[in-house]
């Protein structure tokens, strides 16, 4: 017996919300705390899309212990803190308040004694909140980089080594103010590979990019940046910290929510709904249209020959795409919304396919959706599916069939989830 839209938009959905529930701050954190120190201070720092549910977790595991601090969050996400200070900052453009939050940030991290515990709060989002020009440039510099990078189609590694080269606060040079005190970060990954380095442009972590590095990535995308950004990408003022620095010698690092913590739920999940799953990777990369059509392509092969699963079976798959806007562009739509319609069309005819695209931090792109679930005869509900696609206008199909999945902002982030259902014709 066939599934409904109805199921199959329910288990989708409730696949989505057990990957989202799996990077919860408030239900992972507290294992992965360091011991309490006996002597010094507690200062915690941190920035992300989920600032505030971390910062909360931690007043919560230690409600004896007398914290200091602060927590950059995006503006609309914030929670009530009663130890720790927050403040609030743009994304995914930068804005003034992040900087100065920044700012603030590391001169609370100065001065610090071998006997003080920095506990560093990081998750996606961070190398925009955080956004803190380094000698010589202007927010408004950072800022034409940063919408330049976001329209290149280069990967987040990438478009992190930029930013770390124009920055006075990532790329290590938090846990460099903060020497010679303990540093302990306790981070959410939201990108291919869990690399630390890369999530929120490692503020905690040892830097081994170059200037020399982004440069060449400049050129590569053709990045069209501030005369000053160019300048000081050339001048090579002052390289990051990097590996050995010993202003990083007494800084660690623990992932406590990863993409790939988030697809063992979903798969978790899709048993319960009495589904066989097959995870095919958490770094998924690439322009969003041709993952989606990759995508299926496996699904369109499975469906067909029952390989690697026999139907009902799902398949479950996370990673980052990108979304390259040529000049002008005015579609809407985010890199999820558009790497499910490349799917949705490439997958018209297959009998019993259902799928879903969504962010798990509930905002895809710039749009007020996380993403959207698709399934037989949702494109006809709209209008010219393909010409949407080519004008980057995802949002609006699936806006006109009423599928976009609506969370609001989550408060956490493990970056893409996709899913393709097959149930079988």
């Amino acid at each position: 017996m066939g599934w409904t839209e109805e199921q199959a938009a329910g288990a989708l959905r409730a696949m989505f919300d057990a990957a989202v529930r799996a990077a919860d701050p408030r239900a992972v954190l507290a294992a992965h705390l360091p011991e309490r120190p006996r002597n010094g201070r507690v200062v915690v720092v941190g920035v992300g899309k989920a600032a505030a549910p971390m910062a909360l977790a931690v007043e919560e595991a230690w409600p004896e212990v007398d914290l200091a601090g602060l927590v950059i969050a995006p503006h609309g996400a914030g929670l009530p803190l009663r130890r720790i200070a927050l403040r609030f900052g743009a994304h995914p453009v930068p804005d003034e308040a992040g900087a100065e939050a920044a700012s603030e940030m590391l001169r609370l991290c100065e001065g610090l004694t071998e006997d003080d515990l920095v506990l560093a709060l990081i998750s996606g989002g961070g190398s925009s909140l955080a956004t803190l020009p380094a000698p010589g440039l202007t927010l408004d510099d950072l800022v034409a980089t940063n919408r330049a990078l976001l329209a290149s189609g280069a990967n987040i590694h990438a478009m992190n080594c930029v930013r770390k080269h124009l920055s006075a606060f990532s790329g290590g040079r938090l846990a460099a103010a903060a020497h010679p005190a303990r540093v302990v970060t306790l981070a959410i990954s939201d990108v291919p590979g869990d690399d630390p380095e890369v999530i929120a442009s490692g503020p905690t972590v040892a830097d081994p990019s170059t200037f020399a590095e982004a440069r060449a990535l400049a050129a590569r995308f053709t990045l069209a940046l501030p005369d000053a950004v160019m300048r000081h990408l050339e001048l090579e003022a002052e390289e990051s910290p990097k590996p050995g620095d010993p202003r990083l010698a007494r800084s660690e690092f623990r992932l406590i929510a990863t993409p790939m913590m988030a697809l063992e739920a979903m798969a978790a999940e899709a048993q319960r709904q009495g589904l066989e799953p097959l995870i095919l990777g958490d770094a998924i990369e690439g322009e969003a249209r041709h993952v989606g059509t990759a995508l299926a392509g496996i699904a369109r092969s499975a469906a067909l020959h029952g390989h690697p699963l026999r139907t009902p079976c799902v398949l479950l798959s996370g990673g980052e795409t990108t979304v390259t806007l040529p000049a002008g562009t005015k579609g809407r739509g985010g890199r999820n919304t558009e790497c499910l319609l490349a799917m949705a069309l490439a997958l018209e005819g297959v009998a019993g396919a259902w799928a879903l695209c969504a962010d798990t931090d509930g905002i895809d792109g710039k749009s007020d959706a996380a993403g959207a679930w698709w399934g037989p005869g949702v494109l006809a509900r709209g209008s010219d599916p393909a010409g949407a696609l080519a004008a980057h206008s995802s949002y609006d199909v699936f806006e006109a069939a009423g599928t976009l999945i609506r969370t609001g902002p989550t408060l956490t982030n493990v970056n893409d989830m996709r899913a393709i259902l097959l149930a079988g014709g």
